[in-house]
């Protein structure tokens, strides 16, 4: 089987496609750069020169692998970063009408459901990612096997350049890691090997129009997060009030400030998927985001 993956590169894609080439797939990657392309090719993959922007390109390789991991995005929190996603989404999910191909389509879990852990039948806000979700569900009709992969705010390992990263720069900054008000607001948190093991099972056994959740964690909270990235770095642990929290955090107090835990109860039993990798909080400790020099 081949599988043509976006976003093949990143931190989440690059894993993904070690556990595909791992487990007897070929794999074609999207490689925004000649760098990247070399990159796969050291690896056994085949490397597709372009981007999102490129959808005949997109069309033409969707149409020709047997699987779509969609796991690019611009990552500009904008406008255009939403419009080239929904525009890639509907023509890769064009290309694959009649198909009944799988096409495994990320997401977060922003918004998703508001003072609990989302599940997995929350149906995601329709402004999320260009509200690619729901354009990719919505061709399940037209037989396309969509597969929605929700993952963890924070997917974690040695490596990482997401939010933990972040907060974890502007610690050692400010001479203090932070939290918002209590820190009571929680996060998910999968390792990345377990993550990319998800998508993999995901192509394998996900009936059309499953939504799964990507989180080996369901809830730590922002404040025991802190805590952890303080003790690693050497640095006190201050709780910052809500009114505060922008100036402290910059953009990273909009999701610092939001709760995303979720349940992963129903993508563990439909996939057989355990995750078995460190937690978050032993990553920190074991100066995967710095420590004290």
């Amino acid at each position: 089987m081949n599988v043509f993956v976006t976003g093949a590169t990143g931190w989440i894609g690059s894993a993904t496609v070690d556990e595909l080439l791992a487990n007897g797939y070929q794999v074609t990657g999207l490689a925004r750069s000649d760098d990247s392309a070399k990159t796969l090719e050291a690896k056994g993959a085949t490397a597709l020169r372009g981007d999102l922007d490129d959808l005949d390109s997109l069309r033409r390789s969707v149409a020709a692998a047997d699987a779509v991991v969609h796991l690019a995005n611009k990552h500009d929190f904008g406008p255009e970063s939403d419009r080239a996603e929904r525009a890639a989404v509907e023509a890769m999910a064009e290309a694959l009408v009649g198909s009944d191909k799988p096409f495994v389509v990320a997401n977060g879990l922003s918004g998703v459901a508001e003072g609990r852990p989302a599940l997995e039948s929350d149906v995601s806000p329709v402004d999320s990612r260009g509200d690619s979700e729901n354009v990719a569900l919505s061709y399940v009709e037209r037989g396309v096997r969509t597969i929605i992969a929700r993952f963890a705010p924070s997917v974690h390992g040695v490596g990482d350049w997401g939010f933990v990263t972040f907060l974890a720069d502007g610690a050692r900054r400010r001479g203090a890691s932070g939290y918002i008000d209590d820190g009571s607001t929680a996060w998910s948190a999968v390792h990345r090997s377990d993550a990319a093991r998800a998508i993999r099972l995901g192509i394998e056994k996900a009936p059309a129009g499953t939504r799964m959740h990507v989180v080996a964690e369901e809830s730590i909270s922002t404040r025991k997060i802190a805590e952890a990235l303080g003790e690693a770095l050497g640095l006190p642990t201050v709780a910052v009030a809500r009114e505060n929290a922008a100036e402290h955090f910059g953009l990273m107090a909009h999701f610092l400030g939001l709760g995303m835990a979720a349940s992963s109860a129903r993508t563990r039993e439909l996939l057989g998927w355990t995750p078995t990798g460190p937690t978050l909080l032993d990553d920190i400790a074991a100066g995967a985001y710095g420590s004290a020099s």
